[in-house]
């Protein structure tokens, strides 16, 4: 199936946590939640616009400090989610360091930080060159369980339970469209930038006769109508959809809130990280066994899923977890039985 984003787990599943989601033929990526995130180049971290974080653990939100480093000295705007109390560590961290230089930036970097409550999202701004002192007001909008809505996009959220809030994420592209390469070479066009505008123009339902500027081989720049050049080059397909969910017990109330944010997902990212024999450990700490992960992506009709976030007790025995989560997908085990 083809998608505008490729997502990836950045750490292999004994460490840290974070999806790096990068946009195809964009600039653009979003991260849910924020470990260690050194093996991403600082080429690919500038490209950020949004990060979703589970909970502010540490190995969910290390990454944190290093992200604003990179984004240091540069006009960038960055947007970032998190449970209840999310606003307090953001303050934290940022007032954790001296920013006495930071005045004599050319440049402005802002950071939108989106506490995520019950019934309400508050949102605080922090501006670099202000030494992220948090504007005054707060910005409070009501929470219906989106995140971000855009024409190409919406984010999803739940509120779980890790004893602490903990929120899931979903993704769903609204139709992904395939360029059609033999049609554009038979009319001699150069693929480019002008792509993502006509692909943004179809996202917004733009006029049919909107004139889009298409580039020919030979660089020179040609008319078409959106309603034309759609016919020509252009196959809509179903949007893709993906979920992450990391550090849940698993409750009657967890896993319906979990299926219904991950239901038909593509690909969903779940935590496994205890197996089923050590189930009393698990709940005890709040996480999944690698039976429950399995049992949670069949119930959702996923179509694919990815378990990590494992347990250090289980180095050179992670073949056990995969096969766990995959009988139970197969199988169609009942997570909470």
């Amino acid at each position: 199936m083809s998608s505008s984003f490729l997502p990836k787990l950045v750490n292999d599943p004994f460490s840290d946590p974070a999806l790096f989601v990068p946009f195809f033929f964009q600039k653009r990526a979003f991260f849910l939640d924020l470990g260690e995130i050194y093996s991403i180049s600082s080429r690919d971290l500038l490209k950020t616009s949004h990060v979703f974080v589970t909970h502010t653990h540490m190995d969910h939100f290390a990454g944190f400090d290093r992200l604003v480093r990179i984004f240091l000295g540069r006009d960038k705007n960055l947007f970032i989610y998190g449970p209840k109390g999310f606003l307090k560590n953001i303050e934290g961290k940022l007032t954790g360091y001296s920013w006495n230089l930071v005045k004599n930036y050319k440049t402005c970097f802002t950071l939108y930080a989106t506490e995520v409550c019950s019934k309400r999202l508050i949102t605080k701004k922090f501006v670099c060159n202000n030494s992220f002192a948090p504007t005054s007001r707060d910005v409070i909008n009501s929470f219906n369980g989106i995140l971000l809505k855009e024409p190409e996009l919406t984010v999803h959220a739940k509120i779980l339970d890790h004893i602490i809030p903990c929120l899931g994420f979903s993704i769903k592209e609204r139709f992904h469209v395939n360029i059609m390469k033999d049609n554009l070479e038979k009319l001699g066009l150069e693929a480019g930038p002008w792509l993502t505008t006509f692909k943004q123009a179809l996202f917004n339902n733009a006029e049919p006769d909107s004139k889009i500027i298409a580039s020919l081989k030979n660089n020179e720049k040609i008319n078409f109508l959106l309603k034309d050049l759609a016919d020509r080059i252009a196959h809509i397909t179903e949007g893709q959809k993906i979920a992450y969910i990391s550090d849940v017990i698993c409750s009657k109330s967890n896993v319906e809130k979990i299926v219904e944010l991950a239901k038909n997902s593509d690909h969903l990212f779940i935590e496994a990280v205890f197996l089923e024999k050590d189930k009393d450990m698990a709940r005890k700490k709040y996480h999944l066994t690698a039976r429950q992960a399995g049992g949670i992506a069949i119930m959702a009709g996923v179509k694919q899923f990815t378990i990590f976030h494992f347990s250090p007790r289980y180095h050179e025995k992670e073949h056990l977890l995969y096969m766990e989560a995959q009988d139970a997908y197969d199988k169609g085990l009942n997570p909470l039985a």
